[in-house]
């Protein structure tokens, strides 16, 4: 089978032949149908400052993948054939698909374990259900857990992109006020659709609002910048995005406002199964732009340029 690998900084993905996984005791063989494509891909790709997380090259990329369970391992038996499933990225141990030493979706068939193995409710698309695992976990764990954002809360989130749209469309549905912003109109314009109370360019048009949570599922530094400065006192700082890996902070504004400032990283099979009861009900339908898997390294290339909406996921024909 072919998979497109990650093999160093600032080279190209490489569509490479590579062996078809076999399931161990304890594993499973899940057949991709569909694979998101991810910031962090970008970032991966062009910021040696990720080469740690590839102990090991080449690598299998894709850490937002749903399929259909096709062997199942010594161990197992409570899987079958047939399954469809949605795979949390993370690993408790710290690993991940498409880094360490886990191959991802960015080939026709990956190995998953009870770890990371979560049912797909039959209503819900392959396509939510990868775009859930990642975008849609993330966003969920860093504002509804790391956030603890409730009824009532006033919420401020940076961009509005795959993980913004869904973080705040997840805490409107939670009974939050919630602010966005985002550099592009486009994004802008699906205020509504999400339920914002305000939306504008920047998250600190909104600092007069009493943010009590701001995320910023951007992270390009600025974006980190602007986020403290729009909290209120006592407020939550909670930081996803990795847009760059270095930002500055106005010490005086965390200091004089007591703030807590959190860093967010993937999150729970349990978050995951609460963004599929969600996405079951018709709540939580972000938007997605489809491609195939040929398509994979333009797809890069256009979240590289900015001004994507909606979360771009490549889908693959059943018998490749």
């Amino acid at each position: 089978m072919k998979a497109w690998q990650f093999t160093g900084t600032n080279k190209p993905l490489e569509l490479n032949e590579v062996p078809e996984p076999t399931a161990g005791p304890g594993q499973v063989v899940v057949t991709v149908r569909v694979a998101g494509v991810c910031h962090s891909d970008v970032s991966a790709l062009d910021d040696e400052g990720w080469m740690g997380l590839f102990p090991t090259l080449p690598r299998t990329m894709g850490h937002e993948n749903a399929g259909v369970i096709t062997e199942v391992g010594e161990g197992m038996d409570h899987w079958k054939v047939g399954d469809r499933v949605g795979l949390a990225p993370m690993f408790s141990d710290g690993d991940a698909l498409g880094y360490g030493k886990w191959d991802g979706g960015f080939g026709p068939k990956l190995l998953a374990t009870d770890d990371n193995l979560v049912k797909l409710p039959d209503e819900v698309s392959f396509e939510l259900g990868a775009m859930a695992t990642d975008a849609g976990l993330t966003a969920y764990h860093a504002i509804m857990t790391l956030g603890e954002v409730k009824k009532g809360t006033k919420v401020g989130v940076i961009g509005l992109g795959g993980l913004g749209y869904i973080g705040a469309r997840v805490a409107v549905l939670s009974g939050a006020e919630v602010y966005g912003a985002d550099l592009s109109l486009a994004a802008r314009e699906l205020a509504d659709e999400i339920g914002l109370a305000g939306v504008g360019e920047s998250i600190e048009e909104f600092a007069d609002k009493g943010l009590e949570v701001v995320v910023d599922y951007a992270g390009f530094g600025v974006t980190t910048e602007s986020g403290v400065n729009a909290l209120s006192k006592f407020g939550v700082f909670v930081q996803v995005g990795m847009g760059k890996l270095e930002a500055r902070l106005d010490t005086l504004q965390l200091i004089t406002k007591q703030l807590t400032v959190k860093g967010s990283n993937s999150g729970t099979k349990e978050d995951l199964e609460n963004l599929y009861e969600l996405m079951r009900s018709g709540d939580l339908n972000p938007p997605v732009n489809l491609i195939t898997h040929a398509e994979i390294p333009e797809a890069i290339d256009r979240l590289r340029e900015g001004g994507v909406v909606g979360r771009l996921i490549a889908v693959y024909d059943e018998a490749q």
